[in-house]
């Protein structure tokens, strides 16, 4: 399992403290200091089943290109190009299982599925659910 975080974070911080506390295996990935490519991105949107603007930050040094660049299909890759130049921009924390089911682990909720395997509780098998996630408008 990898976890994308910023450690600045609360929710980064409580994300991986829960993981800790299961003691669910897991790899940080400061995501500010080696940022994901644009393909690391589109891989992680396209198992989230979002597109890329869902998982933008409005706000942050690159605010104006993000409220400018229009939300469709054929804008996708400079979406992805531009989370991937300015990874501030990126939700946070993101946690990938062995498995490759994705979620952005913002809620309780979202990262519960992450932090219990079935019966004995000891994360082997982790059962997961899909991402609790409300984007904004398309």
């Amino acid at each position: 399992m990898e976890i994308w975080v910023n450690p600045a974070c609360s929710k980064c911080r409580a994300a991986t403290a829960a993981l800790d506390e299961a003691g669910i295996a897991y790899t940080v990935r400061r995501y500010l200091d080696d940022p994901p490519t644009a393909a690391e991105l589109a891989a992680v949107v396209e198992r989230l089943g979002l597109e890329p603007w869902h998982v933008a930050r409005p706000d942050g040094p690159a605010a104006d290109a993000i409220k400018a660049l229009p939300r469709d299909e054929a804008n996708r890759q400079a979406w992805l190009e531009l989370l991937a130049a300015n990874p501030k921009h990126i939700q946070r924390p993101i946690i990938t299982a062995d498995d490759g089911t994705t979620a952005i682990a913002r809620t309780p909720e979202a990262l519960s599925p992450f932090l219990s395997g079935p019966g004995d509780g000891d994360g082997a098998g982790v059962a997961i659910a899909p991402p609790i996630f409300r984007p904004g408008p398309r």
